[in-house]
């Protein structure tokens, strides 16, 4: 048998971490003179000591995790933390079930940025935090686990950045420290730039953290109704940027703290991606100026097209207008650049970029190999060959994601949920985007009308999409669990 025990040790405390931070909301509502802060101060008393219980009773343990524990600790945090994170929504404002309070704090930690409360305007500040707080830690974790675990437990083709992720030989967690506090750095500075770019841009301070947490995750929860279209003009040039800048490896941006530019000058995904972000943004620009808002000034159709573009692309999920009303063309490159996602390493969603590229490179290899069946073409990405278990990981990756895509929309529509609203919204659950469109979609974008059946099934996408789904369903495999 396994010994879950480091596993346990690892997740409690992490358990009091996220205890810890609910005292952030508590202190912003009783500042404000709210009553709700009571609820944080019981629910993080709670949090705590149940994460410290889990500490004590397995200190003594060895903390060298093997591969099968890193699978555990990777799928049992993101299935833990929610139904911590999901408790001040049910005790507290807005007072929600169980299964709304743990769809948003999953949407939050996945940093997927669905909705399913029916109403945000109304919120107290404290609840509104702590929906930023969830998202921003979710994205912090994902970059750590992207660059320290996936590699290892060879996810997805991940094996391939194991050298970039200081390759931890099996022996995860004394590495993991020095990564994570290496990305903690970077993504705090992150934070606190896009903060102070938005109070001069004319913000509030509340409203500056909340969208700053939320941008820099590319969560996309916001603390209205009408999500980004509170703040049109240059706040969203700049939420664009910043929602680029957390999409893109985060390894890069260490590398650039040290001195070294040139790993970012040559990295194939971010050339890539930003390449594919302006052919896709020009496609719809065009598309919208020649047959839809001929009415509009033609950079007030760039502006919203560029950062709702940009936002759908990173998975960050704000929307500033209603892009229905671009047209087909525009919705089908949105749901593509949906599927495609931001780069490796980065708090970015959906399938990654560098997937993309290896599979153009074995697709193109394998059309080369029919017309000469007798060379041998060599793959290589970023100047290094890709080994063939990274080439069979990556080709699993897609497969998996496509039947889990295509079973989510049947499961969804068996629910009873109109052809479009299960398409999108299961579109948004995998890929871990946060908008979706159709009947059953509330005016601020919210899932609250959904069946309960369906907002589960679009916690287990979003579950499975933002850890890679190989990670979660290796763990049905009986064998993973003989010694």
């Amino acid at each position: 048998m396994i010994d879950l025990r480091p596993v346990i040790h690892t997740i409690g405390k992490i358990v009091v971490v996220l205890g810890v931070g609910m005292t952030l909301p508590m202190l912003v509502d009783w500042w404000h003179g709210d009553p709700h802060w009571t609820v944080f101060l019981q629910v993080g008393l709670l949090t705590v000591l149940i994460g410290i219980m889990s500490v004590v009773a397995t200190h003594s343990v060895h903390q060298h995790l093997t591969i099968q524990q890193a699978f555990l600790l990777t799928a049992g945090l993101w299935a833990v933390l929610p139904v911590f994170g999901a408790l001040p929504f049910v005790i507290g404002a807005p007072y929600a079930s169980f299964t709304d309070a743990y769809f948003e704090a999953m949407s939050g930690v996945s940093t997927t940025g669905t909705t399913a409360f029916p109403e945000l305007d109304g919120l107290p500040m404290g609840t509104h935090l702590w929906r930023g707080i969830l998202q921003w830690s979710g994205g912090l974790g994902i970059v750590v686990v992207a660059m320290v675990f996936l590699p290892v437990m060879k996810v997805g083709g991940m094996q391939f950045f194991r050298s970039e992720g200081f390759d931890t030989l099996g022996k995860i967690l004394p590495r993991a420290g020095e990564i994570a506090s290496e990305m903690t750095r970077i993504y705090f500075i992150l934070t606190g730039a896009c903060i102070i770019t938005y109070i001069l841009l004319g913000m509030n301070g509340f409203d500056a953290v909340m969208h700053a947490l939320t941008t820099i995750s590319t969560g996309g929860f916001s603390n209205y109704d009408a999500s980004f279209g509170t703040y049109l003009g240059g706040p969203e040039w700049a939420a664009s940027i910043f929602m680029v800048l957390a999409s893109i490896p985060f390894i890069r941006m260490v590398q650039v703290m040290r001195g070294n530019f040139t790993p970012l000058w040559q990295d194939v995904q971010i050339r890539a991606y930003l390449r594919w972000i302006g052919y896709s943004c020009g496609v719809i620009i065009l598309y919208r100026l020649l047959y839809m808002q001929q009415d509009m000034h033609p950079l007030e159709v760039v502006r919203e097209t560029v950062f709702n573009t940009i936002s759908t692309f990173s998975g960050t999920g704000y929307a500033s207008t209603d892009m229905l009303a671009w047209g087909h063309l525009p919705f089908a490159v949105l749901i593509v650049v949906g599927l495609i996602g931001g780069c490796t390493g980065s708090t970015g969603c959906s399938v990654k970029i560098f997937r993309y590229l290896v599979l153009f490179q074995a697709v193109r290899a394998q059309i080369k190999r029919m017309h000469s069946p007798h060379r041998v073409y060599p793959l290589q990405l970023e100047g290094r060959p890709l080994d063939q278990d990274v080439i069979n990981s990556v080709m699993a990756f897609f497969t998996l994601f496509v039947l889990t895509f295509g079973l989510l929309i049947v499961g969804l529509a068996l629910t009873g949920l109109h052809t479009r609203t299960a398409l999108t919204a299961a579109w948004t659950a995998i890929a871990n985007v946060g908008p979706a469109w159709g009947p059953e979609i509330t005016a601020n974008g919210s899932v609250a009308e959904f069946p309960t059946s369906a907002k589960w099934l679009m916690i287990l996408g979003m579950y499975l999409g933002r850890l890679e789904l190989i990670a979660v369903l290796v763990l049905l495999l009986p064998r993973f669990w003989r010694n």
